[in-house]
């Protein structure tokens, strides 16, 4: 599972990031990870992830290059002044007018790798929105306000329409069916467009993911 650079500068660094592959190490995934590539491949162990997607969701990931301009980069993600667009394939919801929003509240569940809805106030938001109804499986634009752990595949499955290939989400696959990955079941969830003004030049950044669903 090889990974493309789209970018790459003395701050930045924007990676397509293929299914499958992890983005920081986790568990058994250590040395094949975007992570560990990118330090061996330019030499920099100063290089960090500015956020992160699922190991199953592919797409669009940035790296901070230069601790010195870290922080800038970092508030973007705080303060919510990034634009982040997924799109996802997931069954038809023909009872609902779109676009729209699902804001909810977001807590740890059982296992722990899992999060749920649950009653109180409302710490995630996402919007969306339809781009393709052909069919019994539609695709959507999704576009996080918040970016809570699992939080677009809760909300799609909340409403009724999980994410294609999604074993966490309504129901936790049984364990026979998640030890060994199977390569021809991706999740059918890409990070897919990011766009923001860059805090050193000032100038509008817009980058788009070059795999599809």
């Amino acid at each position: 599972f090889a990974e493309s650079i789209l970018h790459a500068d003395e701050h930045l660094i924007v990676v397509d990031k293929p299914h499958f592959l992890p983005v920081v190490p986790a568990g058994r995934h250590v040395e094949e990870t975007v992570l560990a590539r990118l330090r061996r491949r330019y030499g920099n162990a100063d290089l960090v992830p500015l956020h992160r997607i699922d190991r199953g969701t592919a797409g669009l990931v940035l790296f901070s290059v230069n601790p010195a301009t870290r922080a800038l980069y970092q508030s973007l993600f705080r303060e919510r002044k990034i634009g982040k667009r997924y799109e996802a394939l997931a069954p038809a919801l023909q009872k609902f007018d779109f676009p729209l929003t699902r804001m909810t509240r977001l807590a740890p569940a059982e296992p722990f790798f899992r999060v749920q809805e649950t009653a109180g106030v409302p710490n995630s938001e996402t919007r969306i929105d339809v781009l393709d109804r052909d069919g019994e499986i539609w695709r959507y634009a999704l576009a996080p306000v918040t970016g809570r752990k699992h939080q677009l595949r809760v909300h799609m499955a909340a409403l009724g329409a999980a994410i294609v290939n999604d074993d966490f989400y309504p129901q936790l696959a049984p364990p026979e069916s998640r030890r060994d990955d199977d390569y021809s079941r991706p999740l059918k969830l890409l990070a897919k467009t990011l766009t923001f003004i860059d805090p050193i030049t000032q100038r509008e950044r817009r980058f788009e993911s070059g795999l599809t669903l």
